[in-house]
């Protein structure tokens, strides 16, 4: 089964972080990528550029916001891409993901591939 592990964390924080923290904190999870792409449950992971840089589109009014469109306290970082067995293998997953990475939140999510013109696929 596939599931999405959404990381969410206080850019405020995270991008106030030095060059040397920035580092330690990708080599700890390169630990874990590393471990997960071995047992062949790592897909596509994504880190976004900070919310500075996003584009917002207001859907109801057409409207396009250039800037950060955040009113949350925490904002999506990036997030992993995992084919596993069960809910728990990815829980594993994000906690161990969570020790390398200190503060915020893993939201995770089961996904469905949709290819259009194709039949909907749930794995």
């Amino acid at each position: 089964m596939l599931y999405a592990i959404l990381c969410y964390n206080d850019e405020a924080i995270t991008s106030a972080w030095t060059k040397e923290e920035d580092d330690a904190v990708m080599a700890r999870l390169q630990v874990v990528h590393e471990k997960t792409r071995e047992k062949g449950q790592l897909g596509p992971a994504i880190r976004l550029l900070p919310t500075t840089s996003a584009t917002t589109l207001r859907k109801a009014q057409d409207l396009v916001i250039d800037g950060p469109y955040a009113e949350t306290k925490e904002q999506l970082l990036g997030f992993y891409i995992v084919d596993v067995q069960s809910l728990d293998e990815a829980l594993q997953i994000a906690r161990d993901l969570g020790k390398a990475n200190p503060g915020g939140a893993y939201e995770l999510r089961p996904i469905s591939i949709y290819q259009p013109g194709k039949e909907l696929q749930l794995t």
